[in-house]
């Protein structure tokens, strides 16, 4: 479980210490709740992020325990460092919004036709509580060939998730290289 430390001061020069330090700033909020300033060592919390198996994962702060789903992150425009994380608590029968990642599965057919694989979105923006919140959405891409997407209205989305998005917009689709 990821471990991290409670942030007394939120200043600049706190926070430029932090950094200096190794520790990846972070902010935990979630509803009716308090925010929690929290730090913690930025490699820890890159290997148990890359090594988590589903979307919502433990962390430790002081003596509590808290549910999280990473929200939003900072990088560093020149290095590509890691600056700033704000994470969501994943709270038992709340509906929350959350962005859950798309995987693809497949070789689209249109790569033959000198097409290119894109990526509209790379996550997708819904609303549900923590215990029905997915870990993916599976898209299978072998029958795209060039020209042709998959759309938001072609992914099923289970009971309880909701998606706000114009149903038109796309996800992934084949285009033809230049």
């Amino acid at each position: 479980m990821l471990e991290g430390i409670i942030r007394e001061s939120t200043g600049k020069k706190a926070t430029k210490a932090l950094r200096k330090d190794g520790y990846l700033i972070a902010n935990i909020y979630g509803k009716n709740k308090e925010n929690i300033n929290a730090a913690f060592k930025e490699n820890e919390f890159i290997k148990s992020v890359r090594a988590k198996e589903t979307l919502a994962f433990d962390v430790k702060v002081g003596d509590d325990t808290y549910k999280v789903v990473i929200q939003e992150y900072q990088k560093d425009p020149v290095t590509s460092r890691l600056v700033h994380v704000d994470l969501l608590l994943a709270q038992d029968g709340v509906k929350a919004y959350y962005q859950v990642p798309i995987k693809v599965s497949g070789t689209p057919k249109g790569l033959k036709n000198k097409g290119v694989l894109i990526y509209h979105r790379r996550r997708i923006k819904v609303k549900t509580t923590a215990e029905k919140l997915p870990n993916g959405f599976e898209l299978d891409i072998n029958d795209l060939d060039v020209g042709d997407n998959i759309l938001i209205r072609d992914i099923k989305f289970p009971e309880g998730v909701e998606c706000y998005i114009n149903s038109s917009v796309p996800v992934v689709g084949v285009i033809k290289a230049k």
